[in-house]
């Protein structure tokens, strides 16, 4: 049986980052729709976020997607350290999901490192890996980015 993976067909030669897209729509046995969006950061194969920067994104990103939208089921990493995986039920229009990860970002700038939730041993299975400064420059260099693409 072949599988089909949908970040697989995806052409990361032809994408340019930061963006958001609508990776995945699948309906549920009961009508429940669930939506993957792929939320990338940094170019694919010429960057990469460091995995402290990016276990720090992580933990803010659960926090900070969830008070702009409803129905979040995860905001996870990807493998390759450009992006994340927003899944949530229902769908969003993707103009409004970028709305919603730039003031994500910016909300990221203006954190504390104190602000940063679930960072002891007894919260995170890897609690030592984690580097603050690394996820604001990373959500500084995309939103940067996302200005100088509509300018």
């Amino acid at each position: 049986m072949t599988v089909q993976v949908e970040s697989f067909k995806l052409d990361h030669t032809t994408v340019k980052a930061p963006y958001v897209r609508l990776a995945e729509r699948i309906k549920g046995p009961k009508e429940d729709v669930v939506v993957k969006y792929d939320l990338r950061l940094v170019q694919p194969n010429r960057d990469a976020i460091p995995t402290g920067g990016l276990h720090t994104l992580e933990h803010l990103f659960a926090v900070y997607f969830r008070q702009y939208l409803e129905d979040v089921i995860d905001v996870s990493p990807m493998g390759c350290r450009t992006g994340f995986y927003l899944i949530k039920f229902g769908e969003t229009p993707v103009q409004e999901l970028e709305t919603v990860f730039i003031k994500v970002l910016n909300k990221v700038l203006e954190t504390n490192p104190e602000g940063v939730p679930a960072t002891t041993e007894k919260e995170c299975g890897n609690y030592k890996d984690h580097s603050f400064f690394t996820a604001k420059e990373y959500a500084r260099l995309a939103l940067e980015n996302f200005r100088s693409r509509t300018i």
